[in-house]
């Protein structure tokens, strides 16, 4: 027996990539049964997970997993638009509370400590989850809202194949993407390229502005809102990364993963500005290697893991006004350079079939430049100009997981953090889940932690106004949950959930205005986030050759500040913090017949506050927006080569929304791929 298969996300699907692969002509469609609670994966037990399938993984290369996140999950998803600032929070918590882990390293920048999840395209994952709350403290510390977690896999592979996908879309934007794989049966070799560029000049009304009508008499006779263009917001994005894996047949696995990212971006003007693009330049570059490598040791009852990897990252940020015909100002030139060593050690042991343990030790080591050469600070006869500073990172845990009978489990997990030379409190975890009703499956899970997150590099020696006084954000979380699971072998299956969850978090870390003329962060916060999350999966086959897939989530997310008042004028004590939507909620639905794909996708966010005050003004408050995307796809089969046709259709309604102050996001957009693979590299069985 094997853990109930709660989610839709198991179905047996072939994905288009797969298709083409595999030069198969027919889809073939299959709704696995319906299994009895029996005997959970033990490291699941009490955790609140979502796990992404590979066909949301890989529908289009245009998608980044911003994107992805965004569609097909109930988290917040702060975005700037499409190759700008993507953001991700959870349960009403901020980014910088987000851990996010690739092949088990950390990639949060560790001087803002959060990530851009409009960096990370999504045909560079294999594997995507989802670590709610508690749940993340199995993984990491300081996820006080959760963690994602990110990873490749080896490809089954014969011999040699590869793949060419080419992208066109609205504002003379390209997609490309390649990957060349080898394999036999102890060998993997993958190599994916993906170049990404765009003017992305799209239009938008901009609601800052008003434009007067006059009448013959220059008499002011009506107003309007102008139609403007999307200045000085062109991309261009490569991404390379290169797979190496071996088995030996004997136990013992081999991975190397490397990633290169080359970004060269402009920020577009905002709304409110009314100068020339022509006047300004804007520009942020960034170069960044990540490197895994990675042995694992398996035997029946245990499992040794050690991991190595590195992280080097270039930023830079430009600014310049022409300020006079040909006379150029710099205001802004930033640039950051940061280095991370990381090193990991786990293991497993499974005594017998009632007792699972687990130990887990990591370590990173940064080392980080960061200067503005505009900005110049004076320590007595020395001129200060950024911060040069490392940083080691230690963690730990261990965990005990027992299953005293078949339908309950418990586990304890122990967790101790160290940044620099300060020590975390203990971080204590306990979670609890068991079979309520064979008959539809239900179970119940809850859970208990502690978490702490220290003060990101940028927090505690940014200049001007980094505090290195700043003390660790800490707090409670807590979750309950219940799941069902029914469906009929090849006719149906219905799965979902809801959580109710509940964090405290104090010493919640903001930056403050100074009297200095610059803004500085403090401990000023309590903040409590609560609310419930809701997840529905279904999968019908109708009849022969057809499938109706849906999958849905809804999340209720009220995060409050209950600290005190810093002044006698703050109004932001009781209120919804800024940039968290009380209700957010997504819906995919894909009809499939033979090879035709037909998918739709929803998403929904609430209003957003971008004061603290939570006022109805004409910039403290975003509309609440509906999106909408659609796609058509076909397979088809031809001797040589196997070709997928996709036309996608972006913002079907024409929303006229902003995700961020003074950021619009395009209208209706449109997009055709072409994937063509060859059969001739091929071998044949």
């Amino acid at each position: 027996m094997t853990y109930t298969k709660y989610l839709l996300f198991s179905i047996l699907l072939v994905s288009p990539s797969m298709l083409l692969s595999q030069g198969m002509t027919r889809r073939v469609y299959r709704i696995g049964e319906v299994v009895v609670f029996g005997k959970r994966p033990m490291k699941e037990i009490g955790v609140q997970k979502t796990k992404f399938d590979s066909l949301a993984l890989k529908e289009n290369i245009a998608l980044s997993m911003a994107d992805i996140l965004t569609f097909n999950s109930s988290v917040f998803v702060k975005s700037y638009g499409r190759a700008t600032l993507s953001t991700v929070a959870f349960r009403g918590t901020s980014p910088s509370h987000t851990q996010v882990i690739w092949n088990g390293m950390r990639i949060n920048n560790p001087m803002l400590g959060m990530t851009d999840f409009s960096t990370i395209p999504s045909y560079f994952i294999d594997q995507a989850s989802l670590l709610h709350g508690t749940s993340s403290v199995n993984e990491t510390g300081g996820g006080l809202g959760g963690l994602v977690k990110l990873g490749t896999v080896p490809q089954v592979a014969d011999g040699f194949n590869a793949q060419y996908v080419q992208g066109i879309g609205s504002f003379k934007t390209f997609d490309e993407f390649a990957r060349f794989t080898y394999g036999n049966e102890q060998w993997q070799v993958s190599t994916r390229a993906v170049y990404s560029s765009s003017p992305n000049d799209y239009k938008y009304t901009n609601h800052d502005k008003k434009i007067n009508i006059y009448d013959g008499d220059m008499n002011i006779v009506g107003q309007y809102y102008p139609k403007e263009r999307n200045q000085s917001g062109s991309f261009k994005d490569l991404h390379l990364l290169q797979e190496v894996y071996y088995n030996t047949l004997k136990g013992d696995r081999f991975g190397l993963n490397a990633w290169y990212i080359n970004s060269n971006r402009e920020l577009p003007m905002l709304t409110t500005d009314y100068g020339d693009a022509t006047d300004f330049e804007n520009r942020q570059r960034e170069q960044t290697f990540r490197s895994v490598l990675s042995w694992d040791h398996i035997k029946e009852k245990w499992k040794l893991g050690v991991k190595g990897g590195y992280i080097h990252t270039w930023m830079a940020y430009d600014y310049r006004r022409e300020v006079a015909p040909d006379n150029w100002a710099s205001m802004t030139r930033s640039r950051s350079k940061v280095n991370t060593f990381y090193g990991q050690a786990e293991g497993e042991y499974a005594p017998d079939k009632k007792w699972f343990f687990t130990s887990n030790v990591s370590m990173y080591q940064h080392l980080v430049r960061s200067e503005d050469k505009n900005v110049i600070l004076q320590d007595g006869s020395k001129a200060i100009v950024g911060y040069d500073k490392g940083r080691i990172e230690l963690s730990g845990s261990v965990s005990a997981k027992w299953q005293p009978f078949e339908p309950v489990g418990l586990s304890v997990v122990l967790r101790e953090e160290m940044s620099g030379d300060k020590w975390a409190s203990l971080i204590p975890a306990f979670f609890i889940d068991g079979l309520l009703s064979r008959k539809g499956n239900i179970m119940v899970k809850a859970s208990v932690s502690r978490n702490y997150r220290f003060p990101t590099l940028n927090d505690l020696y940014f200049l001007p106004g980094g505090n290195p006084d700043l003390k660790n954000e800490q707090g409670f979380s807590y979750d309950a949950g219940i799941s069902f699971d029914v469906g009929k072998e090849k006719v149906y299956k219905l799965s979902g959930g809801m959580n109710w969850f509940d964090s405290y978090i104090e010493d919640w870390i903001i930056w403050l205005p100074t009297t200095k003329g610059f803004f500085s962060p403090r401990n000023v916060k309590k903040v409590h986030a609560y609310g419930i999350e809701v997840k529905a999966n279904l999968a019908v086959l109708p009849v022969k050759d057809w499938l109706i897939d849906l999958n849905g989530s809804y999340s209720w997310t009220p995060s409050i500040n209950e600290g005190e008042k810093m002044s006698p004028a703050d109004q932001s004590v009781g209120k919804q913090l800024p940039y968290v939507p009380e209700h957010s909620a997504s819906l995919t639905g894909r009809l499939s017949w033979q090879t035709w794909a037909f998918l739709y996708k929803w998403a929904f966010y609430s209003e957003r506050f971008t004061m603290s005050s939570n006022d109805y003004t004409l910039t403290g408050h975003l509309p609440r927006y509906f999106m909408s995307n659609i796609s058509l796809e076909k397979g088809l089969s031809f001797k040589p080569v196997d070709i997928q046709l996709k036309f996608a259709v972006n913002n079907l309604f024409n929303e006229d929304y902003l995700s961020v102050l003074s950021r619009p996001m395009p209208g209706i957009n449109f997009e055709l791929f072409i994937g063509i693979t060859p059969k001739f590299l091929k071998n044949k069985r």
